[in-house]
């Protein structure tokens, strides 16, 4: 036999979950991304095709003037000037080529800053390498800047270098969006 409490305490739980289920159902989460987070994926696109035409000048454009990149890391760069210095032989591509393509972007409670993260690959031209072909995955914080635009602020890796095979990598490319994924 239940004592009072123990009553009290069923019935309150019957009744709780009798409202819950009748509660409205937060809505889910629609596929793609805001026209917000499709600017940052344009302007992470952008970034990306100024590696691969070898524009530096166009490259400093995208980066913050108090950007870190390698952040996380014990020799970080700092500030937009040794960015561009550090990736003059990126940008020059002459010993590899590095590719990247936005995947995800996100926005949260700061409609200022969002985190963008997707698909890198790096080619290394050295007819002695072992291995020509890696793959990974890039992480970077965004930050609009004083000026609207958006500018990268955090640059890191989202993940070990792996090896890749050239089919891998071309299939890898071919799969890349042209456009911001489930835009609005």
């Amino acid at each position: 036999m239940m004592g009072n409490t123990t009553m009290a305490v069923a019935l309150a739980m019957a009744c709780a979950t009798a409202a819950a289920a009748d509660a409205p159902k937060a809505t889910e989460p629609k596929a793609g991304m805001t026209k917000a987070e499709c600017e940052v994926w344009n302007r992470e696109a952008g970034f990306s095709r100024t590696v691969q035409s070898h524009d530096a000048a166009a490259f400093a454009g995208y980066v913050h003037e108090g950007a870190v990149f390698a952040a996380g890391t014990a020799a970080p760069q700092r500030g937009r000037t040794a960015v561009v210095e550090r990736w003059k032989e990126i940008i020059d591509g002459k010993a590899f080529a590095l590719h990247w393509h936005p995947g995800f972007v996100s926005i949260g409670g700061d409609p200022g800053i969002a985190l963008s993260s997707g698909p890198a690959w790096i080619e290394d031209f050295d007819p002695k390498a072992t291995q020509r072909w890696s793959t990974s995955r890039y992480t970077s914080t965004w930050v609009k800047d004083r000026d609207g635009q958006w500018r990268v602020l955090f640059d890191g890796s989202g993940a070990p270098w792996k090896p890749a095979t050239e089919d891998e990598i071309a299939k890898l490319a071919a799969a890349q969006p042209s456009t911001c994924p489930g835009s609005p």
